[in-house]
């Protein structure tokens, strides 16, 4: 008799994850990357022993996707995760014939460690908080002298795998966002396959003095850069008509009641139009993404969005459609919906990291899949006195980066760029 399966064995997806297997593909990977540069090169079997060791702790994480009839589903992978030399772009598909099966993937490269996670196991946040856990096991496992204490005893943990969508979402809440096409970003486009990586690592103090003077947040001010940026060197350039809309993921953990380790975020769009864009003022781009910030950042507002998303996911109609059927569907919804997004820019915030572990550490980047449509996507994270905006790209030039970079350095902003070497940028530091 064939044994039966338990809840600890597998798992449904959460009510976002359920769309990613479906579009997922080497044109949209739907994958992003942390990496950690640390102080000293990387020892590939240290490494393996820490990413082990972290997965015995987020069990969540030990799986591979499987094919339901009517949705995919995880369930136990009981292999050893790949990690190897760093060789590829970032954010690349994760072929589970190359990841043992995982929906993660661990590379280093001299002081760098890599995680590329599919967003169907978790998302930014989540994935930061075992990444984070495995640079630890890392930094403990290489100076046992040091850590002796740490590794005699464990960090302690508290998450849920539940689907806190579903728990959190409002049947009544009705969505009301923005049925117009968003304005795409012009240019020929590198050779398939490739993406281009442009850091540009900001002084934080000086950032937040800029803040302060603007009374704004600073993700409201790196979007209004964002915005700037891809008027001035694309939009502009390229007589663009529809608005410009920047999509911005929001961690609900901070609105909601939740412990989960899967994926728990929703997003806000700005839509700003070409008549507010022609007046070529930053200040008052940045009025206006102040204002619609702090109208589409409210409970009310957030509940409506990811309510909308939840009754899509559990719609009996589209429940009761057989996998197979789906995915034309779902694939072709997904190319669609992409059309109303100009780019995308997260911002996961601080990387908190546990005192004398910083001693190890130089600092920690994020970086996004860009797709076909939008062939920009931006993200930003920060460590100590420093946040990193990362543009990942498939165009063929960097001017939106450019102008980006020298915004901040008109401003008196210290700031550096760099690249991973797909295309050129200038490479110096404002003093």
């Amino acid at each position: 008799m064939k044994k039966k399966k338990t809840n600890l064995e597998w798992r449904r997806l959460d009510n976002s994850a359920k769309i990613f297997p479906i579009s997922a593909g080497k044109k949209y990977s739907t994958v992003f990357r942390l990496s950690a540069i640390l102080k000293e090169e990387i020892d590939e079997k240290i490494l393996k022993e820490a990413v082990n060791k972290s997965l015995e702790k987020y069990k969540s994480f030990k799986v591979r996707m499987k094919q339901g009839f009517f949705w995919n589903y995880l369930e136990y992978n009981s292999k050893e995760p790949v990690i190897e030399k760093e060789r590829d772009y970032p954010c690349k598909y994760i072929d589970p014939k190359t990841s043992n099966n995982y929906l993660f993937k661990v590379t280093y490269f001299e002081k760098k460690i890599n995680i590329d996670i599919f967003h169907s196991l978790t998302d930014g946040n989540n994935g930061a908080t075992f990444f984070k856990e495995i640079i630890y096991n890392y930094i403990e496992l290489a100076h046992p002298e040091e850590f002796a204490q740490e590794l005699r005893t464990s960090r302690k943990v508290d998450f849920s795998i539940e689907d806190s969508y579903i728990k959190n979402y409002d049947k009544k809440s009705k969505n009301n966002s923005s049925t117009k096409k968003a304005y795409e970003l012009h240019g020929r486009k590198i050779k398939f396959g490739r993406i281009s990586a442009i850091h540009e690592f900001i002084n934080l103090e000086q950032l937040k003095q800029l803040c302060k003077e603007k009374n704004v947040t600073i993700t409201q001010y790196l979007t209004a850069v964002l915005i700037y940026s891809i008027y001035m060197e694309n939009y502009k350039k390229n007589k663009g008509k529809k608005p410009i809309k920047i999509c911005i993921p929001i961690n609900l953990k901070k609105y909601f009641p939740s412990n989960t380790i899967s994926n728990f975020f929703s997003y806000m769009t700005l839509v700003i139009e070409k008549e507010k864009l022609e007046k070529e003022s930053f200040d008052e781009i940045l009025e206006f993404v102040k204002k619609d910030f702090e109208k589409k950042l409210t409970q009310e507002e957030i509940q409506k969005t990811m309510s909308a998303n939840v009754k899509l996911g559990i719609n009996p109609f589209i429940k009761l459609i057989p996998l197979v059927l789906k995915k034309p569907i779902v694939r072709l919804s997904y190319l669609e919906i992409r059309k109303y997004t100009t780019t995308t820019f997260s911002n996961i915030g601080r990387m908190g990291i546990i005192g004398k572990y910083k001693n190890y550490i130089d600092g920690f980047l994020m970086l996004i899949a860009p797709e076909p449509v939008e062939k920009i996507k931006c993200s930003a994270c920060s460590f100590e006195n420093e946040i990193v905006f990362t543009f990942t790209s498939i165009l063929d030039n960097s001017d939106i980066e450019k102008r980006f970079y020298e915004f901040f350095k008109e401003k008196g902003v210290q700031i550096k760029i760099e690249s991973n070497g797909v295309l050129d940028v200038i490479s110096t530091e404002t003093k």
